[in-house]
């Protein structure tokens, strides 16, 4: 067998073992506990097949390029040396990715749409559309920041620990005073930021950064950008609200 075809048998393999526990439990309580037979089956063995074989597709996308490119442009960056430019590079990366985030848009629109029917929002779709692109960019400014502040946790190497506390505790103080129609909202937004790319590019990037600096460990220093990124949208969307509602 080529070499080719047997790697991307292994491929397709893996991922199937990697989706096994969600068909196994869809399986049984379909069949098991609500005993009703699976209507359509061809057509969600075609649409599993087209799931797994994306995810296979998609993985080793992260493997062949994002990972690598991370890396690489982190380290690019550290060893020139110009700091202003690393955290310019590292607020734009954050603030890009996080635009281009599929979760992050649908979120928006359906924030949107459900704030309008409660009559949170008033001006017709012009003010809808304006709420959601607000909405979104605050995300993405927020994660920007994030991403800034977490380079400098690897640069100084201050405690991970003390950060995120200290940022908790912000989520705490905005969330007594912030409008109850945003706090969920605010919440799930820094869940939805954390996706499929955002994440590939911002570990790679701590990691790459805590590779390069002299006296830094990758395992220690290079992980924790994915906790600013997920806590800071939390603050930065309750701000929000607070500010809308003045």
């Amino acid at each position: 067998m080529p070499e080719g075809i047997r790697s991307a048998l292994v491929m397709l393999g893996n991922t199937l073992k990697d989706l096994a526990p969600i068909i196994v439990i869809i399986s049984f309580f379909q069949l098991v506990v609500l005993r009703q037979p699976v209507d359509n089956l061809a057509d969600i063995l075609v649409g599993f097949f087209f799931v797994m074989l994306g995810l296979a597709i998609f993985i080793q996308g992260l493997e062949m390029a994002l990972f690598p490119l991370g890396e690489v442009l982190a380290q690019s960056f550290a060893k020139k040396g110009s700091l202003p430019l690393l955290l310019l590079f590292s607020f734009a990366l954050g603030f890009g990715t996080t635009v281009a985030e599929p979760a992050l848009i649908a979120i928006s629109k359906e924030a949107t749409n459900v704030m309008a029917r409660a009559g949170f929002i008033t001006g017709g779709t012009d003010s809808e559309a304006s709420y959601a692109q607000a909405l979104r960019y605050t995300v993405a400014v927020s994660v920007g920041t994030a991403i800034v502040i977490g380079v400098l946790r690897i640069l100084k190497g201050w405690p991970v620990q003390w950060l995120i506390i200290a940022g908790y505790l912000l989520v705490v103080l905005f969330t007594m005073i912030a409008p109850k129609e945003i706090i969920g909202i605010a919440y799930d937004s820094g869940g939805v930021t954390t996706s499929t790319i955002t994440v590939p590019l911002v570990a790679a990037l701590g990691v790459g950064l805590a590779s390069t600096i002299k006296g830094r460990n990758p395992l220690i220093d290079g992980f924790g950008l994915i906790a600013f990124a997920s806590l800071l949208p939390i603050i930065f969307v309750l701000i929000f609200g607070v500010v809308i509602s003045l």
